[in-house]
Parts: structure tokens; sequence; C-alpha cells
């Protein structure tokens, strides 16, 4: 007779483990520089590595970050499925490719791009933001290049015209592709691009004015309105047509669905294109953005390559070439799976919540807010006239408890300041914005506490002597102890210790 014993799957992974940690492969340091000569067993490789990102901060509890951090397990298998698929292969992924069409096509609607009566509209899927304002920035460059040519006037100074809290990508744009970045700067109370100086700073070699639907320093939108109707009657009187690109990497899925009613968009007959990120609050993990374009007009054939080798021609722009399709997948999942109404219930949450966390910081009173009502859910936050290096001090004590807030200085003009920054995502509920307001409230007090507390420092020389207690010789000679009180002032005192068993007695 034959006996079988069965593991439960819980038996199975317990032994693999246990396997795992029994053998020799977890004694040796992790290969940095060099590949290792020989292999190892997939389970030690996988807890080899498992382990290591233990020590990474829990994204969850990253509040610095704008990108989605959670989503359905549905949806996490679908991801899981198109991982072996290339974006590129539009030949041998058809059905992919027209996902990312159906993607572009909702998208460009909901920013109102003109009727195209029945075409698909102009855009394309990226890596996120960066790469669709690098495309962006191009197209623009390019257009004005070919204009000016034609008028037979120089074209080798282009500009754009941002305002100085625009993200770090616009900043690698006009350093890569050779274009003047002519900054706006911002002022106390007002932390956004001033469009009137926005406008006074555009010339005839100006390609573009690009505007901000959701500052990355405080969730502001930038009033792309009053821009567009200022430009517009620049363009008038100056004849030029200086166009205006929405970075809407933040705010593009925000303000759809929270404040249909705001000209923001292609509703604005100078917004030639606009970039958003999916991964942002399209609600897809890291790794998927969008540009759009008002028409295929705004996009110059010569930046547009077709190429056959994979089986049939196929456009492309892009800056780069391979990449997953599983992000794309994500994108038309919540598409589908949420619709308009499941996105606006989720960003309208997101948006209470960050009310909420506002609420909490304003009873402390210890906070000035610089957020504003309208934006991205988002608070951003800075001490009260004290030293910004509280700010600094309060984010660090916060990762005591995980939370990972950042605190950084202001651009150009306002570096006094220091601001913290909490990003509300869909998956920072109620109880962990209670949470966290109260690991704020503990973490105030003492650093209040180490604020105000005394410091003693002692400078102590031992000597011996002929005084005795207790059969033991010696006397603890302390020449002069310097005490260290609150506002600075010192105070000297002198003093002799008696020594009992040769340690000191009351003091320690």
């Amino acid at each position: 007779m034959v006996l079988s014993v069965v593991h439960s799957p819980e038996e199975v992974e317990s032994s693999v483990i246990s396997a795992v940690f029994a053998s020799r492969y977890v004694q040796h340091h992790l290969p940095r520089l060099k590949m290792p000569e020989q292999s190892i067993p997939k389970e030690a490789a996988y807890q080899i590595i498992h382990d290591d990102l233990m020590l990474d901060g829990n994204p969850r509890l990253n509040l610095a970050s704008f990108v989605t951090t959670w989503m359905e397990p549905e949806c996490d298998k679908l991801l899981a499925e198109s991982i072996n698929k290339n974006y590129v292969d539009m030949d041998e992924y058809p059905v992919t490719t027209e996902i990312q069409n159906r993607c572009v096509n909702i998208i460009a609607r909901l920013f109102h791009a003109p009727s195209t009566k029945g075409k698909n509209a102009v855009g394309v899927g990226t890596v996120g933001s960066s790469e669709a304002i690098m495309l962006a920035g191009l197209a623009f460059k390019k257009k004005w290049q070919n204009k000016m040519k034609a008028r037979g006037k120089p074209f080798d100074k282009p500009n754009i015209v941002t305002g100085a809290n625009v993200q770090v990508c616009w900043e690698k744009f006009a350093r890569y592709f050779e274009v003047e970045l002519k900054e706006v700067k911002l002022r106390e109370g007002y932390y956004v691009m001033d469009p009137v100086k926005a406008v006074e700073l555009v010339d005839e070699n100006t390609i573009c004015v690009a505007a901000i639907l959701g500052s990355t320093l405080n969730g502001e939108f930038e009033d792309v309105k009053l821009l567009n109707d200022l430009l517009a009657k620049k363009n008038r009187t100056t004849g030029w047509d200086t166009p205006i690109h929405v970075d809407a990497a933040s705010g593009g899925f925000v303000a759809p669905f929270l404040y249909p009613d705001l000209e923001w968009d292609f509703r604005l007959p100078l917004v030639k294109s606009i970039n958003v990120s999916g991964h942002k609050y399209g609600l897809v993990y890291a790794g998927v953005g969008w540009a759009i374009w008002r028409s295929k007009e705004e996009l110059p054939d010569e930046l547009i390559f077709h190429i056959n080798y994979l089986g049939a021609d196929q456009p492309t722009f892009t800056l780069n070439f391979s990449k997953g399709s599983s992000q794309i997948i994500g994108q038309y999942y919540q598409f589908l799976r949420l619709g308009f109404e499941g996105y606006k219930h989720v960003i309208w949450n997101c948006m209470e919540n960050a009310r909420a966390l506002r609420k909490g910081l304003e009873r402390m009173g210890r906070f000035e807010i610089i957020s504003k009502e309208q934006g991205v859910p988002l608070v951003a936050f800075a001490f009260k006239g004290e030293d910004k290096s509280m700010a600094f001090a309060l984010a660090k004590a916060l990762r005591h408890h995980g939370w990972i807030v950042p605190a950084y200085t202001m651009p150009a003009d306002l570096e006094h300041m220091t601001v913290l920054r909490v990003v509300v995502r869909e998956d920072l509920g109620r109880q962990l914005i209670d949470k966290l307001l109260s690991h704020i409230r503990g973490a105030l007090a003492e650093l209040t506490e180490a604020q105000i507390a005394p410091k003693i420092t002692f400078q102590m020389e031992v000597k011996s002597g002929e005084s005795s207690i207790d059969g033991a010789k010696g006397t603890l000679h302390i020449p002069e102890t310097t005490v260290h009180l609150k506002h600075h002032k010192y105070k000297t005192a002198h003093k002799d210790v008696q020594v009992t068993g040769e340690k000191t007695k009351g003091v320690c």
C-alpha cells in the first residue's frame, strides 16, 4: 500500500521559504557591479529580491506622488496577461492598437476636441506626460520653423513662455531641443503663472505659451481662459499666431468631472495640444500618458515616421520605440469599468478627503494653506512665521510612521518659503486622513518639546583626593558646568561631588 501525503498550499509555500533561508544563497552579498558566475534556484532569487525590496517605502503611504498605487484585481490580471505584448507591433497586435485609438478618441472628446466626423482624433499614447510634452513641444517648434522659413526670417532662436512653477520636464525639453525657456516669476500669494505677465513675454520667436492645469507646487489651475483672451488680442495686434499648450498632467482627469464649465481645453481656439497623465488621476499604474492635438494640421507631417518591417505600414510619432502594452490596456479598463459617472465619484471622493485634511490642518493653528479650493485634490501647507527648517523636520518625523510627505522650497523669488504637500489619491481614504492628522499632531508636539527643552552640557574632570568615604578614596571635581537654557542664556556652576564606592552618587 502506498501512502501519500498531501500538503496544503500554505505548507508548500512555507517549506520553500524555509529551504531558501536554510540555503547558502542567503549568506552571500547581492551582486552590484558584476553578473554572478553561477545560477541560483528561482525560489532563492525571488526571496532575496523580495526581501531587498521590503526596505522601500510603502507606495500607499507615499503622499509625495501623484502616481496611482492601487487598481482592482481584475485589472491587475489584465495587465499581467498583456505584459508580453510590444506596444509598437501594431500589425501583430491589432486589437491593442485599436484599444489605444479608442483611448485617444475618448480623451479627445473629453477635452472637447472639434468634431472629426467619424474620423479618429489625433493623439498618441506615451510613457507619461514628460514624453507627451516633448512631442508637443517638437510639433510647435517644427511648425514655427516652417512658418519663419516661409517668411524668410531667422528660425534659430525659438522660445517658450511658462511659469516658474512648471515641472522639470519643460526645462528638459528646452535644454535638449535648444529652446529658450522664458519663465514668469511667482510672487507672494500668487503661486502660478500670471497670464498678463506671460503675454508680455511673448515675441515673434515664441513657439507657444505653456499653461498648467494643476501646478505641481500647490495643485492650482492656471487661468487658461484669460490667457487665451489676452494672447488672442496680442495676436490680432501683431499679426502673430502664437498658440497655447495645456500641461494637464495632473488636472486633465480632474477638471472634466469636477468643473465641467471651466474653459481650459479645446473649447478655447488657441489651445492646440494637451498632455495628460493616465497614471495620475487617470487611475492607471505608472507608465502611461497621452498627447492630444486639436487637429491633424497641428502635427507636422515631417515628424511622423512610417515603418513597414513589422508587417504593414505603421505611422509612429514617439521618442522611444518598444514598450509594453499593459498600461494602455489598464487605461481602457478604467474607462470601460468606471465610465464618466465612476470617474466623477472617485475624483469627488479625493476632493472631499482633501478638504477634510485641509480643515484638520487649519484647526491645528500652525499652518498656512497655500493650495486652493479649486484644483487638484491635494493640500499644500507651510508653517506660519517659523523657521523653514521646521517643514523638513516634520517631514522627517512623519517618516517614522511610514508616511512620505515631501518638503520643498518654492522657486525663484519665493525661496524663503518651504512647503509640505500631501497628494490625495483614490486609495487615501478618510480613515488614513484621520491617522495622518493624528501623526502630524503628535510630531508637532515632539518637535515643539524638543525646541524648548533645556540643553545641558557638562565638562568633567576626575582627580584623586585625600578624602575617603567608606574606605574608598577620590573626589569627583567638576571645575565648570555650562548649562544651556532657553533663549540661549548661559549659567556657569562649580560643584564638588563626593565619590561613593568609586561611582558618582546621584549624577549619571
